[in-house]
């Protein structure tokens, strides 16, 4: 079953699809309700520009809205442990940090909410990232009737597979474009970005265009205005990390 989902895994052309056949499978441990997040640009206090997550879900946008547009995500619990730890996390912690007394006020209030919400059983994985800039992880939410113990059981049984699955979900994520809250990269931008990348200068990239240094210069300022930086280094490194450009034809 497993192998069956790494052949479709490695097939998927976009994140739309990926993210449909990754929500199927989970459903089928139990998981059918899930939210990932991933960044590239992460600070020493914060995930960087929230246009600039990736954010992938199949809960309501009435959750969606609450949790990441106004940033609850900031106080909640699981979401605080994956910011420090790497590994996987059942949500019986939470219980377990309740009965201690050591959730702060804030986190009692995420926790609330996501328990109005009928989120009360499931596990979160943070994923190990090569640079110190990138974070990644998914919370994984038990169906309604599931409670935690009846989920630790699927976990015990399956979690190898399923740590696996995400992991893998994970990665190809990372090498597939993926759509921003920003408007995409014009041919052009994309074009004179990626000969910049190349080492070479305006007037370099202008006569292999066939046009004027202030047009390269142009669309150049263009592309740094689509992606909020304030250099052409940071618009090349930003379009790269987004597979904007070099990217293979479909």
């Amino acid at each position: 079953m497993t192998l069956d989902y790494v052949r479709a895994l490695v097939n998927v052309r976009s994140v739309e699809e990926l993210w449909a056949l990754h929500s199927r499978k989970m459903a089928d441990f139990g998981f059918d309700r899930i939210i990932y997040g991933f960044t590239r640009f992460r600070t020493a206090r914060s995930f960087g520009d929230r246009e600039d997550f990736v954010v992938l879900s199949n809960l309501c946008a009435e959750y969606m809205q609450a949790f990441v547009e106004r940033g609850l995500y900031r106080e909640a619990p699981m979401v605080r442990w994956a910011t420090d730890n790497e590994g996987v996390c059942s949500w019986s912690e939470l219980e377990r940090r309740r009965a201690r007394g050591e959730l702060t006020e804030e986190e009692a209030k995420a926790v609330e909410f996501n328990r109005s919400m009928g989120m009360t059983a499931g596990y979160t994985i943070a994923f190990r990232d090569i640079s110190v800039r990138a974070k990644g992880a998914i919370g994984l939410v038990a169906r309604p009737g599931l409670d935690q113990e009846a989920v630790d059981s699927v976990w015990a049984e399956h979690g190898r597979d399923l740590l696996l699955m995400n992991e893998l979900m994970h990665l190809k994520v990372q090498n597939l474009p993926y759509a921003s809250t920003r408007p995409p990269l014009t041919p052009r931008q994309r074009e004179v970005l990626e000969w910049v990348g190349d080492g070479k200068t305006t007037q370099d990239i202008a006569t292999i265009l066939g046009v004027t240094p202030a047009t390269v210069e142009k669309h150049l300022r263009l592309a740094r205005e689509t992606l909020d930086v304030e250099t052409t280094a940071q618009a090349v490194l930003k379009a790269w990390f987004q597979n904007q450009i070099f990217s293979a034809p479909p």
